[in-house]
């Protein structure tokens, strides 16, 4: 019997499989419709999962599948880059491609329509982090997604100008994206300005793509800020922060969560007694 790590207790670990036999194990907690919530670099990390926590505590299940990586452990240099070496020889992500969507995205996409049969509600949420931040909009597919979110979306990884601008999905997959866009669908992107793994042109394109059905989040990370992010500045969500009250990355969350409670029709609940 394998004991829960620590950063995940209160989490029911269930593993799920696809129709095509790919298995990982998944993480749960909470109660209400599903928010799916896609590991940054190098995994569920405690902070990953302390912001399920944070979605579980306004009446939905978070639900983290584990891709990569060693539940539950600390980040440090060392663990990110030997993570990434696994993934660059795995068959599940496409690092580079500029118009192709990761394999793994099909898994996620299976995940979520069993979560939406699972736990009720009039769809499901995403965010996707770092590596997997695009994942989010390309689940985009399956249509029990409706209230997908981009944090800090790295891939393909901005080696060249035609890179940075890339959106790291299909032809396909983004023409029924823009397909569901011009009906209900709206996509939230969030990003540091200075951060140059999720850079400016993506966001540019983005937006030209999806018009006023992108919502993007940019958090001035420029030298002498006010809130001290630094230039380097790229989870917005976990690594880089702010809890303050009216610090950027706290609206950026509470964004977040607003825009999913409003899409999965939950009440919204007043935080205010917690600052």
């Amino acid at each position: 019997m394998s004991v829960m790590p620590f950063a995940l207790e209160g989490f029911e670990l269930q593993p799920f499989t696809s129709s095509t036999g790919i298995k990982h194990n998944v993480y749960r907690t909470g109660a209400g419709p599903a928010v799916i919530v896609i590991h940054e670099m190098p995994g569920i990390t405690p902070l990953v999962a302390a912001f399920g926590r944070k979605i579980a505590e306004r009446g939905m299940t978070a639900v983290l599948p584990d891709l990569f990586g060693t539940p539950g452990r600390e980040i440090s240099i060392g663990y990110v880059l030997g993570t990434l070496a696994k993934i660059c020889v795995s068959k599940e992500f496409n690092l580079l491609a500029t118009n192709k969507t990761s394999p793994v995205v099909n898994y996620l996409r299976e995940l979520a329509a069993h979560e939406r049969e699972a736990h009720g509600g009039p769809g499901v949420g995403a965010v996707g982090m770092c590596l997997t931040g695009g994942f989010a909009m390309a689940m985009c597919v399956e249509p029990s997604v409706i209230a997908p979110v981009m944090s800090q979306p790295s891939l393909p990884f901005p080696t060249n100008a035609e890179h940075r601008s890339a959106l790291g999905l299909s032809d396909a997959d983004l023409a029924v994206v823009q397909r569901r866009t011009q009906e209900d669908l709206c996509v939230m992107g969030l990003r540091f300005s200075g951060d140059k793994k999720s850079p400016a042109e993506r966001f540019t394109r983005f937006r030209e793509t999806l018009g006023d059905k992108f919502m993007g989040v940019e958090i001035d990370s420029s030298p002498g800020n006010p809130w001290g992010y630094k230039k380097s500045a790229h989870s917005v969500l976990t690594e880089d922060y702010s809890d303050e009250a009216t610090s950027p990355t706290r609206l950026a969350l509470e964004g977040v969560m607003d825009f999913f409670t409003s899409r999965l029709g939950i009440a919204p609940k007043d935080t205010s007694s917690k600052d």
